[in-house]
C-alpha cells in the first residue's frame, strides 16, 4: 500500500533529522512519480501527500491534466533534465523546476512563464562530484548562474538540487551532499536568499539530511520498483 509506504518514509526522515539534531519539519519529502500512472499519485495523496516530482516533461504534463480536479492541492516538480524545446509546457503546467544548469533555459521559463501563475520556483542544478554524464553547473560556476538567475522576472530562485553518483555507505554519501551544501552556503554568503537543498533518494536519504538536505527526492521507497 502507498499510504503505507508513505509512512515508512516519513519515519525515516523523523529518525534521521533526530540523529542530526534538526526539526523534522525543516524536512519536506517530495514523491517521485515517475513511470507510475495518475492512480498512484491519487492514493499518495489520499495518504496526505502534496509534492511530485516528475522527471519526464510529457508524462509528468499527463498526469497534471489528468488529476484537474486536485490541481489546487497538488504541486508539481520537475526534477529531471530540462531541453530549451520543453521549457514552454514546463513553465505552463509546473510549479518547480529543479534542474535549471545554464542560464539560457532559466531565461525561457521566465520568458514563458504565464503572468496569470505565480513565480515558477527554480533550483540549480549542481553537478558535485564532476560525472562527466551529469547535467549540473561546475561547483565553481554556481555562484555566478545564481546571480543571474535571481535577477530573471516571473521566477524565484529556491537553492539547489544535486544528484551525485551512487556512494557505497553513509559517509561516502554524506561527504558528497557536503559538497553542494557548501556550494549552497556560498551562495548565500554572497547575500542571496536560498532555502531549498533538494538532495538525497530512496538508498541515501539519511546521509542527505546529515548534510543539510530540506527536500528529499523519494521515489522507489514509495510506489515501488520501476
Amino acid at each position: 500500500m502507498i499510504g503505507d509506504k508513505l509512512q515508512q518514509v516519513r519515519t525515516r526522515i523523523v529518525t534521521a533529522c533526530t540523529a542530526a539534531g534538526r526539526d523534522p519539519a525543516s524536512v519536506r519529502l517530495l514523491a517521485v512519480s515517475k513511470t507510475f500512472d495518475a492512480a498512484a499519485v491519487r492514493a499518495a495523496h489520499a495518504a496526505g501527500q502534496r509534492a511530485f516530482g516528475e522527471n519526464y516533461v510529457q508524462e509528468g504534463v499527463a498526469k497534471i491534466e489528468a488529476l484537474a480536479d486536485l490541481r489546487a492541492e497538488l504541486e508539481w516538480h520537475c526534477i529531471g533534465p530540462l531541453q530549451s524545446n520543453k521549457t514552454r509546457v514546463v513553465a505552463e503546467h509546473f510549479d518547480w523546476v529543479h534542474s535549471i544548469d545554464r542560464l539560457k533555459i532559466a531565461e525561457r521559463l521566465a520568458e514563458q512563464r504565464p503572468t496569470g501563475l505565480p513565480p515558477l520556483q527554480v533550483c540549480l542544478q549542481v553537478n558535485v562530484d564532476g560525472g562527466a554524464n551529469k547535467s549540473g553547473v561546475a561547483p565553481e560556476d554556481a555562484l555566478a548562474l545564481a546571480q543571474a538567475v535571481a535577477a530573471l522576472p516571473r521566477l524565484r530562485l529556491r537553492g539547489l538540487m544535486a544528484i551525485p553518483e551512487p556512494a557505497p555507505d553513509f559517509e561516502s554519501q554524506r561527504a558528497l551532499f557536503l559538497r553542494a551544501a557548501a556550494v549552497f552556503e556560498q551562495i548565500r554568503a554572497a547575500g542571496i536568499e536560498l532555502d531549498t537543498l533538494s538532495l538525497g533518494m530512496s538508498a541515501d536519504l539519511e546521509a542527505a539530511v546529515a548534510a543539510g538536505s530540506t527536500m528529499v527526492r523519494v521515489g522507489t521507497a514509495i510506489f515501488g520498483q520501476r
